[in-house]
C-alpha cells in the first residue's frame, strides 16, 4: 500500500490484497476502516455488537419528518468525511446549513454569539462587548501586560485562558463551545488535544490575545473558500448506512448482534471470539472468526476489555479515559405555534448561567432538507447532560420534554406544546480530552503496536467528530500496511472538532 506521500513502508502482507482482516465495532470509524481496506483487496468482516450501525451517527425520524437523533454536521474544512460521503454516493445530498448565526443564552438573554474568536477567546476585548460584563472586558485588555504564561507539554484549556484574560472568557465563551462538542468542562480539556491552533499560539506568542490576532491574521491571507460544516439531506446518520451499502456491495461482510468477547493472538495470525446475545451472533451459535488482522474500533471500556489479555498495558490506558454521558430531546411544533422563535440555528447556553439546557438547535431553520419536508412543522433539538453534571440524564422522558419546553419558554417565549418530542440518550457518548490526553494516545499505540497485525481508532483518540473518526480509521489501515504516515500526521496535526453553530 503506498501513503499518499509516496512512502511505501513496510508491507505484512495485507497491502498487496491478501488476508482477512475482522473490523470489530460498526461505527462511522470501524465503517470507514472496513471501506478502505475493500480498496486494498482485503477480506473484510465487520461485527457490530447491537442492532444497528452508526454509533452516535443516528437518523430518525418526528412527525413524520426525518431527522437526526445524534450528530447533525460534520466540519467540512476537513476532507474525511465529505470524500467519504461523495465515495459512497452522498454527493448530490451534501448541504451545508441554511444559516450560521447562533446566539448565547447568558445573563438572562438571547444575545448574537461574537464572530472572530478562536473557540470563543477574542483577539481584542470589543470582541466580546455585549457578552461580558465591564470588569470582564477590563480584564481582557490586562493579557498584553502579563509576563509570559509556560503551557508546557499541554495544558488545560480553560486554566490557561482564565489566567491570561480571566475567567469571564472561560466562563462564557469557551465554556459552552468547548461543551458543544465535547459536553466537558474547560477547566479540564486538553488545549493540545482539543483547540491545537490555540495551543500553538500560546507556545509562540508573549500575550494570548496577540497569538490569536496572529492565528486571524493567517486566516485571512489563506482564506478558505466553502461551507464550514456540511450536512447530509435526510440525516448525517444516513452517511454509515450507505458506508455500509458501500461495504457489503464491494464483497465486505457486515453482521450485527454479535459482540466480540475476545482476542488472541497465534502463531497464524488473530483469533476473534464472537457470540451475539444469549450466546448467538449473525443467527448461529458463538464461534472463533479466524483473521491475518484486525481493526478494533470501539470506544475505549470496550477496546480495554478486549486487549486485556493481549495488550494489557494498552488496556490499562484506555480504562483511564472518561465519557460524558448526554439526552437530545427532539420536539415538534407546528409551525405558526414557533413563528416567533429567533432567526438563526439556535443557541448555547453557558453552565455558569444554571440552566438545565445546555444548547437548542432550531433544525428547521438551520437545514433546508428539514423545512421542505413539511412546511407546517417546525423541529427544535434541545441537549442536557454535562461531564460531571448528568444527574438529569436518568429522568423519565416526560421529564426531560418538561425541562426543555421550560427552559425553551425562558430564553425564546416558546410557550406551545409540541405535536410530538422524542428523547435520545447517549450514555458515556463523548469521551473526554484531559490535559495528557496526546500522550495517553501515544503510550496506547506504542503497546498496540507490539503487537502485529492489530490497530486502533475511534472517537477516543484523535478527535471526537466524523473527519476525525473517518482519518483515524484510514490511518490505522494504512498501519497494517506498515505505513505510518497517517498516524504522524494525526499526532502531529489533531483534528480540532468545531463547534458547528448552536446544539451539535
Amino acid at each position: 500500500m503506498r501513503a499518499a506521500d509516496g512512502h511505501t513502508g513496510t508491507d505484512n502482507g495485507l497491502g498487496t490484497g491478501h488476508g482477512h482482516v475482522v473490523v470489530i465495532g460498526g461505527g462511522i470509524a470501524g465503517l470507514a476502516a472496513a471501506h478502505r481496506l475493500l480498496g486494498t483487496g482485503a477480506r473484510v468482516t465487520l461485527y457490530e455488537a447491537s442492532a444497528r450501525l452508526g454509533g452516535k451517527l443516528h437518523a430518525g425520524e418526528i412527525a413524520g419528518v426525518r431527522v437526526d437523533l445524534g450528530a447533525e454536521s460534520m466540519l467540512a474544512r476537513r476532507p474525511e468525511a465529505v470524500a467519504l460521503a461523495r465515495a459512497v454516493g452522498l454527493a448530490d445530498r451534501l448541504q451545508p446549513p441554511a444559516t450560521a448565526g447562533a446566539a448565547l443564552w447568558t445573563r438572562d438573554a438571547l444575545r448574537p454569539l461574537p464572530k472572530g474568536t478562536v473557540m470563543g477567546v477574542p483577539g481584542d476585548a470589543a470582541a466580546l462587548a455585549g457578552i461580558l460584563s465591564e470588569d470582564g472586558l477590563r480584564r481582557i485588555e490586562q493579557d498584553r501586560e502579563l509576563p509570559p504564561t509556560e503551557v508546557g507539554d499541554d495544558v488545560a484549556v480553560g486554566e490557561y485562558v482564565a489566567r491570561r484574560v480571566g475567567r469571564e472568557v472561560v466562563d462564557r465563551m469557551v465554556e459552552p463551545l468547548l461543551g458543544g462538542v465535547y459536553a466537558g468542562d474547560a477547566y479540564r480539556i486538553s488545549m493540545r488535544s482539543a483547540v491545537p491552533q490555540l495551543f500553538e499560539a500560546a507556545r509562540s506568542h508573549t500575550s494570548l490575545t496577540e497569538g490569536v490576532r496572529a492565528l486571524q491574521a493567517r486566516a485571512a491571507q489563506h482564506q478558505q473558500t466553502g461551507p464550514v460544516f456540511m450536512g447530509i439531506d435526510g440525516g448525517v446518520g444516513t452517511l454509515p448506512l450507505a458506508v455500509a451499502d458501500a461495504v457489503r456491495a464491494h464483497g465486505g461482510r457486515i453482521v450485527l448482534d454479535s459482540p466480540v468477547h475476545g482476542l488472541r493472538r497465534t502463531a497464524e495470525g488473530w483469533e476473534v471470539r464472537v457470540g451475539g446475545r444469549n450466546g448467538h451472533g449473525g443467527g448461529g451459535e458463538g464461534h472463533i472468526e479466524r483473521a491475518d488482522a484486525v481493526v478494533l474500533a470501539l470506544p475505549a471500556p470496550a477496546a480495554a476489555r478486549l486487549l486485556d489479555h493481549e495488550v494489557p498495558a494498552a488496556a490499562a490506558e484506555l480504562r483511564a479515559v472518561e465519557y460524558a454521558s448526554m439526552a437530545l430531546i427532539t420536539l415538534a411544533y407546528r409551525r405558526a405555534d414557533a413563528a416567533a422563535l429567533p432567526a438563526g440555528s439556535g443557541f448555547l447556553v453557558p453552565p455558569v448561567d444554571g440552566r438545565t439546557i445546555k444548547a437548542a438547535t432550531f433544525a428547521t431553520q438551520k437545514w433546508g432538507w428539514i423545512a421542505d419536508q413539511d412546511p407546517d412543522l417546525f423541529v427544535l433539538r434541545a441537549s442536557v447532560g454535562r461531564h460531571g453534571d448528568e444527574k438529569d440524564i436518568g429522568r423519565p422522558d416526560a421529564e426531560l420534554v418538561d425541562i426543555a419546553r421550560q427552559d425553551l419558554r425562558t430564553a425564546t417565549g416558546l410557550a406551545a406544546a409540541p405535536v410530538e418530542s422524542a428523547v435520545t440518550r447517549w450514555h458515556e457518548g463523548l469521551p473526554q480530552y484531559p490535559v495528557g490526553h496526546h500522550a495517553r494516545v501515544a503510550r496506547v499505540r506504542e503497546h498496540v503496536a507490539r503487537m502485529p497485525g492489530l490497530v486502533i481508532c475511534g472517537a477516543a483518540y484523535d478527535g471526537v467528530g466524523i473527519p476525525a473518526c473517518v482519518a483515524g480509521a484510514h490511518a490505522a489501515v494504512d498501519q497494517l500496511a506498515g505505513d505510518l504516515s497517517g498516524v504522524r500526521r494525526l499526532t502531529a496535526d489533531p483534528v480540532q472538532s468545531l463547534h458547528g453553530g448552536a446544539g451539535e
